[in-house]
């Protein structure tokens, strides 16, 4: 581990560059992640993801030390606490900020093997997003995709909530529609469109839609659900609810993840 620098203003560039990258929710200019808390930095190291920087304050400098101390290349820069919760974006700050090079992947990469694909169709809510990634990576996806129009997955709150799956699983963004289509099709990919359940609509029990073959999720927008296009290209397939008209949009695709897992599994 390097010898630690203290950084003591504000306006110094390297933190200017954080604040800017949280506020956009995308990466530095160097095109690096933010990812702050400690269990972000822990699964940063865990999953060997390149680290660059851990920004530190001054009361967590001793913990954050300990945390690194064996990672060969890992630079330590200390911040006064005051500085650090004006970088943070978090109202509670752990006071420990990770700069992380995130993996690149190729939609190859997303389709090997026995391909289980979760689409984002205009997703907004990073927290949502995040759970879909959790979900994803707890029931083996083998990767999602950011269609344009949805939350940046280097949001950090996308990061956040996805409690580091981000680091492993497999992900394209800012991928256009259509072109998507025609690659799913050129690879026999079959759609499912997660659409509400409605009344007087008949809805095919999950178990009799198969999931077994190489196929993907699309998970619509919080509001609006999936658009048309896809939805006129996939099979439509609802979760049978009871009081309740549809599910927030993380849960669905959890149930629908879930479902996948256990045919996969059991076939």
């Amino acid at each position: 581990m390097a010898t630690p620098e203290m950084i003591t203003s504000a306006a110094n560039p390297l933190l200017k560059d954080v604040r800017r990258a949280i506020a956009r929710g995308s990466l530095t200019a160097q095109g690096w992640c933010v990812a702050e808390t400690f269990h972000l930095l822990e699964e940063a190291l865990r999953s060997r993801s390149e680290v660059k920087v851990v920004l530190a304050a001054e009361s967590v400098r001793a913990a954050a030390e300990a945390q690194v101390r064996r990672v060969e290349g890992v630079k330590i820069v200390v911040v006064p606490d005051a500085v650090m919760q004006k970088v943070s974006a978090t109202q509670t700050s752990q006071g420990v900020v990770t700069l992380v090079r995130p993996p690149e992947w190729t939609l190859d990469q997303l389709l090997r093997g026995r391909a289980l694909v979760v689409v984002l169709d205009g997703m907004q809510d990073p927290g949502n997003a995040g759970a879909v990634l959790r979900a994803a990576e707890a029931f083996g996806a083998t990767g999602a995709i950011f269609l344009k129009g949805s939350v940046s997955p280097y949001n950090p709150k996308t990061l956040r909530a996805s409690a580091g799956s981000l680091f492993r699983v497999p992900f394209l963004h800012g991928r256009d529609a259509a072109a998507l289509l025609a690659a799913f099709k050129q690879r026999g990919v079959r759609l499912y469109a997660a659409v509400p359940a409605r009344e007087g609509k008949a809805v095919r029990p999950l178990a009799e839609v198969d999931f077994t073959a190489n196929c993907a999720l699309i998970i619509g927008n919080e509001a609006r659900g999936v658009g048309l296009d896809l939805r006129s290209a996939a099979l439509e397939v609802s979760i049978p609810t009871a009081g309740v008209e549809s599910l927030n949009a993380a849960v669905a695709a959890g149930i629908l993840l879930y479902e996948a897992r256990r045919q996969r599994t059991t076939a």
